[in-house]
């Protein structure tokens, strides 16, 4: 049985709508839990602002901090590699920042959708609503600090006279693929945190050594012949490419990074809402 959520003065609120719901109905399970995302799409705003605001609320510098914090790593990565390691990078702030916009964004929404398990789960528990909806919550805020990091990126571009290209159009493409891997490993995340809690602090960690065999700070040629496999075999290099190669390097992403980076968002959206969707039955029966 399905009953709306809107939102009210303590954030959102359950009414007496109702639609029907039946676990044992016949079909493909994961075109139901679609059906079902999309009836809640309202759920997933009323989320996505409550999130906001108490991200913000006790912030001095509210969302300001938002395009303060990669200007912030943006200084002391360019200070590690560009002073200590002596590697030459033309305009490495724009460089750096145009590789970390796709990561930033796939960390942030990965890591809250692992984080909204348990919220997920209380409310589960006096009411049904499809938990895909705190994944779609946490990859729809996560753009939201996208779209406000370009500011920062803009603003270097334009003071220290980089050019600015008509590849920067190509950007919403980019992000739409990249939204749709990150919903893939969010899913993942976000159902196994379900059901075995040690999940989340893991994945919080496996992060910052995949940042490091992403080459976000560094061009992949300065690493040696023997680690080379490591950057092919990692999605993460072509969904990076392909935001930095039409804001830094001024052209679009190469035929194979473009095709590279589809199949991996569509493999990682396909394989992430499948297994999200057969084990909505465990959900039921935590909750």
């Amino acid at each position: 049985m399905f009953r709306s959520i809107t939102a009210g003065p303590g954030g959102p609120r359950i009414s007496a709508t109702t639609v029907r719901y039946d676990s044992a109905d016949t079909g493909f399970r994961f075109v139901e839990e679609a059906r079902s995302l999309w009836a809640y799409r309202h759920l997933v705003r009323e989320l996505v602002v409550r999130d906001l605001k108490v991200r913000y609320k006790r912030s001095i510098l509210g969302v300001a901090w938002t395009m303060l914090s990669p200007l912030l790593q943006m200084v002391s990565l360019a200070f590690a590699f560009s002073f200590l390691m002596r590697q030459q990078i033309h305009n490495y702030p724009v460089f750096y920042l145009a590789g970390s916009l796709f990561w930033t964004f796939f960390s942030q929404a990965t890591g809250h959708a692992a984080n909204l398990t348990v919220e997920a789960l209380e409310i589960a528990k006096r009411i049904h609503v499809p938990h895909s909806a705190f994944v779609a919550s946490a990859v729809t805020g996560a753009a939201f600090n996208l779209a406000l990091s370009l500011v920062p990126f803009f603003l270097i571009a334009v003071i220290s006279g980089y050019p600015i290209h008509a590849t920067w159009l190509f950007l919403p493409v980019a992000v739409a693929i990249g939204a749709c891997f990150t919903a893939g490993v969010a899913l993942l995340i976000f159902t196994l945190a379900s059901r075995f809690g040690d999940v989340r602090e893991t994945y919080l960690v496996l992060l910052g050594p995949w940042f490091f065999v992403t080459p976000i700070a560094y061009t992949k040629e300065i690493l040696p012949a023997k680690f080379q496999i490591i950057v092919r075999y990692n999605p993460m290099t072509y969904l990076v490419e392909l935001f930095r190669a039409p804001l830094y390097d001024g052209w679009l992403p190469g035929r194979n990074t473009f095709l590279f980076a589809v199949l991996s968002a569509a493999l990682s959206l396909a394989i992430g809402w499948y297994f999200y969707s057969s084990r909505i039955d465990d959900y039921a029966a935590r909750s």
